[in-house]
Order: C-alpha cells, then sequence, then structure tokens
C-alpha cells in the first residue's frame, strides 16, 4: 500500500484554463471558444493555441490547503442545437474534468454563449 507523501500540490490558473477550453471543444454543439472582451460587438473564434483566452478561473482562497474555482466560459455554440442544453452538458464536462483530472473543487461553472455560428 503506498503511503502519503506529506507537501502541497499547486496547479496554475493557466492550466485550469487549457483543461477547460480543450474540454469545452469535445463537447457536441460548442463550434468554439471566444475572448471575453467584444472589440465593436464582433465576436472572434479563437484559434486551438489560444483556447485559454476564452476562459476566466477565479480561485477563491478558504485557507492554506483549501480553495474554490469558479469558471466562465466563453463560447461560441453551433446554430440549431438547444441553447441550454448544450450549456448544461458543457458545465457537467468541466466540472468533471477539472474535479477528476486536477483535483479541484469546483464552486460555480458559468457558461456565456456569445455568438451562434453554422459550422
Amino acid at each position: 500500500m503506498p503511503e502519503s507523501i506529506p507537501g502541497l500540490i499547486q496547479i496554475s490558473n493557466d492550466v485550469l484554463a487549457d483543461l477547460s477550453g480543450y474540454c469545452a471543444l469535445e463537447v457536441y454543439g460548442v463550434v468554439g471558444m471566444a475572448a471575453p472582451t467584444l472589440v465593436e460587438g464582433v465576436v472572434q473564434l479563437l484559434p486551438a493555441h489560444k483556447l485559454r483566452r476564452g476562459v476566466r478561473i477565479t480561485t477563491i482562497e478558504l485557507d492554506d490547503a483549501t480553495a474554490i474555482v469558479d469558471v466562465d466560459l466563453y463560447v461560441i455554440i453551433e446554430y440549431g442545437t438547444n441553447l441550454a442544453e448544450v450549456s448544461k452538458n458543457l458545465a457537467e464536462r468541466v466540472r468533471y474534468v477539472l474535479t477528476s483530472q486536477a483535483s479541484v473543487t469546483v464552486g460555480r461553472v458559468d457558461v456565456h454563449v456569445l455568438d451562434v455560428k453554422v459550422r
């Protein structure tokens, strides 16, 4: 039986944003990520190497060893899909991936649909 080793593991918010961005693209109905700031009302589809710009991670420190992570996702969804269902599936998938792969406690996952596009 392996022994537990005392210590602290810290995961960067950029790593959590990358995980969230890549798993968002796996959800049916999500065309891509968008930057959270609108320039003159134009929504830009982010390329695959800039997905973290479409994710905002907020960490709330409870004490030295405990933190809660809130996630805001800015997405573009495929035309003709149920926006509420795609958003729900996306939030559940991101929560699952961050909990299982990064072992973080996820507080909120908010999905912001910035545009609807035809693939």
